[in-house]
């Protein structure tokens, strides 16, 4: 039987803690999903931003202070947040603020790195006092509870924690790679590098940093200080800050597992359109890896208030259908077919039109007889008629962006329905629709 949300133990220290979520990021390996909006802004699994896991991790944690630093397109990140997040009420210290990059220090000072987009904004993090400051990424998909760090990070007396998972070598070269002894204190860390060095008695495996940080205010406030006149300095916290105090100061690894299944827990860099589209058709399996069902641990977000998806036809020949398969509010799939595919909001389907494997983004129209397969569609698009994706690689390179793994990203751009910012009307397209297209979100 699921635990209530009652049963759930909320650690005090979680009052004390405030957040930063540093979203200012393009996520250029998404390619052309980022051409118009930030990674954290991407939509994933049906109807959420990648930044919803981030804050709803928050809020589920008992973390109700959260900052939001913004730099790169962040007008439909801004929009998404002030939407559905502004329901924290300042009477009782409790928000979700905006921090876009804002010139605050000079007038040629944008965010330079992880650590000065913290530092650019220390007078306004002073204005809310804290004991800690809890730092993390905008553009992971996972499920954490910050209480049991924060309380690891105070119990080992810590000037910081690193919250870390276990990687293959190869996969450790994007990663922070940490060395600790044997009570998990950081001895080593090397930011990305090419040789990562393998953990004790686990040649093939190195321990990954996960951008998940916990400081200890003041600590945090006169390391940041430090850096921001330290010359050569890249005032980043994995190629600066962590090398600069593991030698001087107590900094400690903290492991992410699920420790009622004694594994490591799910957490996944959705940084290329390869790890985008495996993660969102995980979701579609039988029992995939995250429980996007778990009632006690909810993802919040804002979304448009919606009908429910809606099937038709039941010709032998056009049938509305949808096997193994997620179908978002406001979807019609009209005498179409789909199979291991996820549809966000407002998609529509036409007749006799299949879809495999696909994950298809909000305000899709998919013409009649098309063929799709193993694709990403971007929000948007309007596919005309027998348009056939994923059958004939070479043929998809010439016009849409394939990857290695052979997943096809499609979008408005390269359907030529967006030209120098607007859009071309083709006959799929209603005025209706053509004003959804320009909306950035």
């Amino acid at each position: 039987m699921d635990a209530s949300p009652q049963s759930r133990y909320v650690s005090r220290l979680t009052q004390k803690t405030l957040a930063l979520i540093l979203a200012g990021g393009r996520g250029s390996r998404l390619k052309q999903l980022t051409d118009w909006r930030a990674k954290p802004a991407v939509p994933f699994g049906g109807k959420f931003r990648i930044i919803d896991f981030p804050l709803s991790n928050c809020m589920n944690s008992g973390v109700r202070r959260i900052g939001v630093l913004t730099q790169y397109k962040a007008h439909s990140l801004i929009e998404h947040i002030q939407k559905g997040w502004g329901f924290l009420r300042g009477e009782f210290c409790e928000f979700v603020e905006l921090m876009p990059a804002q010139q605050r220090l000079d007038e040629h000072s944008w965010y330079e790195g992880t650590a000065d987009a913290v530092y650019q904004n220390l007078d306004i993090l002073r204005s809310h006092p804290s004991e800690y400051v809890l730092i993390l990424a905008g553009d992971h998909i996972y499920k954490m509870d910050y209480g049991p760090m924060i309380a690891y990070h105070v119990e080992n007396q810590a000037d910081m924690t690193v919250s870390c998972i276990e990687v293959d070598l190869e996969t450790a070269k994007g990663f922070g790679v940490m060395g600790t002894d044997e009570n998990l204190q950081v001895t080593e860390f090397a930011e990305k590098p090419d040789n990562p060095k393998p953990m004790p008695n686990k040649p093939n495996t190195a321990l990954a940093s996960m951008g998940i940080y916990v400081f200890n205010t003041q600590f945090l406030y006169e390391q940041l200080c430090k850096d921001s006149v330290t010359p050569n300095s890249t005032h980043d916290f994995g190629k600066d800050i962590i090398p600069n105090i593991i030698d001087k100061y107590r900094v400690f690894a903290y492991p992410f597992r699920d420790e009622s299944k004694n594994q490591q827990a799910y957490w996944r860099d959705v940084g290329t359109v390869d790890a985008f589209w495996s993660a969102n058709i995980d979701l579609v399996s039988l029992t995939p890896d995250l429980n996007m069902y778990d009632k006690e641990w909810p993802i919040w977000t804002y979304q448009e208030q919606l009908p429910p998806a809606k099937f038709l036809f039941d010709d032998e020949d056009r049938r509305g259908m949808a096997v193994d398969s997620m179908v978002s509010g406001g979807c019609l799939i009209s005498g179409a077919s789909l199979k291991r595919s996820l549809l966000f909001s407002n998609v529509k389907v036409n007749s006799y039109a299949q879809l495999e494997e696909c994950v298809v983004l909000p305000n899709v129209d998919i013409g009649r007889h098309c063929r799709i397969k193993k694709a990403v569609i971007d929000k948007g698009c309007m596919i005309p008629p027998h348009t056939v994706i994923g059958e004939d690689i070479e043929e998809d390179r010439r016009r849409y962006f394939v990857t290695d793994d052979g997943v096809v990203l499609v979008t408005p751009d390269m359907l030529h329905q967006r030209i120098h910012g607007s859009f071309l009307q083709s006959e799929l397209m209603t005025t209706e629709q053509i004003a959804i297209m320009q909306s950035p979100n």
